[in-house]
């Protein structure tokens, strides 16, 4: 794996490595606007599979002095469910806000930030569905909710798909504010029956019917921050 940045990842790519640091996208999560992050996400599959995607490591601030809360659970997120090499760093899960020199061997002592812990728990079985483990990434287009409402620009979103159609929605408002989007969802082609998301991150469920969704598009609200991991399946038909 290559630590580097300069924009050389696809360079070194070509010249053998395995994985390179995305550095892209850690610093257009940064910057806190979903149209970079979500165009970043637009490069080829040949490319994206092999960077390692993270939110801190021993170079970066932690992820908890970079990010307030609820824009370092969005930005976990997409970093994470995203394709690639998953980079978690030592400390991460707990919440640390101490950035430890790779030269030392201790840290002081600091305590675990219980939430945080558990919302990297759900992240991480949301990581071990199969759909995320073995199926494909699609990113998926973000349509207006209603006209003039310019809001759905705040947000990414993608699927995971396996051959035997096993799914995960992953949509993100990457924005400081409520938005509203409609999600064109490709694998959604017959009028008939109805199908349940079952949000992997806060354990809801949501029912639509084939027929809206394929005529209007899956509606999604959202806070600022806000997202859903939706694992997808036919209720009815």
């Amino acid at each position: 794996m290559a630590e580097v940045y300069w924009d050389l990842e696809w360079t070194l790519q070509q010249q053998g490595f395995n994985y390179c640091y995305d550095k892209c996208l850690y610093d257009r999560l940064r910057g806190g606007h979903a149209r970079p992050v979500r165009e970043h996400f637009h490069a080829g599959l040949d490319y994206q599979d092999r960077l390692a995607r993270f939110l801190e490591n021993h170079d970066e601030p932690r992820a908890t002095a970079t990010f307030d809360t609820a824009k370092h659970r969005a930005a976990a997120v997409l970093t994470f469910l995203s394709p690639g090499l998953r980079f978690f760093h030592q400390g991460q899960f707990e919440g640390r806000h101490k950035r430890i020199s790779p030269h030392l061997v201790r840290a002081p002592a600091e305590l675990t930030d219980v939430a945080l812990s558990e919302f990297y728990d759900r992240l991480l079985a949301a990581l071990r569905q199969p759909a995320v483990r073995d199926g494909n990434w699609q990113l998926v287009d973000c349509r207006p909710a209603w006209d003039g409402n310019p809001t759905y620009d705040d947000f990414i979103a993608f699927t995971w798909e396996t051959s035997s159609a096993e799914r995960v929605i992953v949509v993100v408002n990457f924005s400081d504010h409520q938005s509203q989007t409609k999600l064109c969802l490709p694998f959604v082609t017959a009028t008939d029956g109805s199908y349940r998301f079952h949000d992997l991150l806060t354990m809801a469920n949501y029912d639509w019917s084939a027929e809206v969704i394929q005529r209007e598009g899956l509606f999604v609200d959202l806070p600022s921050w806000g997202s859903h991991v939706l694992e997808c399946t036919v209720v009815g038909c």
